[in-house]
């Protein structure tokens, strides 16, 4: 599956890249044509720090941000976007210091906050940091979180998008729908490499993909 990964640089920034895989994938919520691995994007020092690079232009000047909120990995990148947030030139957050947490799921795999932290989250300002937001569901469950924990919706920010607004919120990200050839995400039921009967090459998640 490999050999057909496609490299892809960032519009804005040739110093990020994904590999992108042609294919039929299978998501916990979708059918995509895509699996975009972003695994250099979100281990790799640089790139990580490129990345973030870009997100940060989004609020830097405009966007009070008192939480980072990392899912799917994205970690490394939440860090060094706080560190550019923080130390901004005379950005509205320059000065500030911003926190850096990621939830945990519970048994019902519900998203939770220990009680030792939910005081980064209430009454807080929350970017919500993700590695792929392609249905908006994954969005959707992390809303629910944040707003039974009272934190503020400032942002949402992705390595990769495929919608562009969340609730009247715009999703900023590295990579966009549009810099993927034909991207397409269906629900199974709608799924036309099914119809055709062509078999699901790997199921994938934020994790990365097995073949099946």
């Amino acid at each position: 599956m490999e050999t057909r990964a496609i490299k892809i640089k960032s519009k804005s920034n040739s110093q990020v890249k994904v590999n992108v895989i042609p294919g039929h994938f299978a998501t916990n919520h979708s059918h995509v044509n895509y699996f975009i691995d972003m695994t250099s994007v979100k281990t790799s020092y640089r790139m990580a720090r490129e990345a973030s690079e870009e997100l940060a232009k989004a609020y830097a000047h405009s966007t009070p941000i008192d939480t980072i909120v990392c899912l799917e990995g994205t970690e490394m990148i939440g860090a060094f976007l706080a560190e550019k947030l923080g130390h901004h030139g005379n950005g509205i957050n320059s000065g500030n210091d911003i926190r850096v947490i990621t939830p945990e799921s519970n048994s019902n795999n519900q998203l939770i906050f220990r009680d030792n932290i939910q005081d980064k989250i209430a009454d807080k300002q929350i970017l919500l940091l993700i590695a792929s937001a392609s249905t908006g569901k994954t969005i959707n469950r992390s809303v629910e979180c944040l707003k039974y924990y009272g934190g503020n919706l400032a942002g949402i920010a992705s390595i990769f998008s495929a919608i562009n607004e969340y609730a009247g919120v715009t999703v900023t990200s590295v990579f966009h729908v549009d810099d993927m050839p034909a991207y397409e995400s269906k629900l199974p039921n709608e799924c036309e490499m099914c119809k055709n009967g062509r078999k699901v090459d790997a199921i994938i998640n934020s994790f990365g993909y097995s073949k099946i």
